[in-house]
């Protein structure tokens, strides 16, 4: 079973109809002993850094989602703002970050000669996959997905960027560790692109 959780951030209602699209099981919760026996989970988020660190920690759910990912090892997609909580820290904010992985978030920094590009970055954009993964097994060679975000991750270490995506620069849109995988656009709002990524992440991770 799939464990959205639930920690009053986020399209979770969007991104258990894309599961039920595919077929797969899901069940949003922030219980802590559905977490406990879930397969896999998926952290989705939209909004400010701080605000979705200070629900995590409101709702009791960091030492559990610590066992579960870190001790456990079970598998976890972190969608938009889910995947930033996985880094040790944000611009956007004083709290400190989950610090799953050794990275950091930044905001949209353009040069004078960029002035023309917008923050937030919103609308469909393509990835560059930079090494390979079951989550991106035969994904269709034309594939974009939808993104609205003022900020990104910043990986120290190189072998954790999935995938990237060109806005100004090249940044990191994709992020796997071991277990842990992260997406900065919205598979939920992603089409057949995202359905095929939620699929992969279901029965091949």
């Amino acid at each position: 079973m799939i464990v959205i959780i639930d920690y009053g951030v986020g399209n979770l209602g969007s991104v258990q109809n894309m599961l039920k699209k595919i077929g797969t099981k899901s069940l949003i919760s922030s219980n802590t002993s559905d977490i406990m026996s879930a397969d896999k989970l998926i952290l989705p988020g939209v909004g400010a850094f701080d605000n979705g660190m200070k629900n995590l920690k409101d709702s009791g759910l960091i030492p559990i989602l610590n066992h579960k990912v870190i001790k456990e090892k079970t598998p976890i997609l972190g969608v938009c703002l889910g995947m930033q909580l996985f880094s040790k820290k944000s611009e956007e904010g004083q709290l400190p970050g989950l610090a799953w992985i050794n990275a950091q978030t930044v905001r949209f920094k353009f040069n004078n000669d960029q002035t023309n590009l917008k923050i937030p970055h919103m609308g469909w954009n393509t990835i560059t996959t930079k090494k390979q993964s079951p989550v991106l097994k035969n994904m269709y060679q034309d594939a974009r997905f939808y993104f609205v975000h003022s900020y990104h991750i910043v990986c120290n270490d190189s072998q954790d960027i999935l995938t990237t995506t060109y806005h100004g620069y090249n940044f990191t849109s994709m992020i796997q560790h071991n277990n842990l995988i992260g997406a900065q656009f919205h598979p939920e709002k992603s089409h057949k692109f995202g359905m095929k990524l939620l699929k992969n992440f279901a029965e091949h991770i």
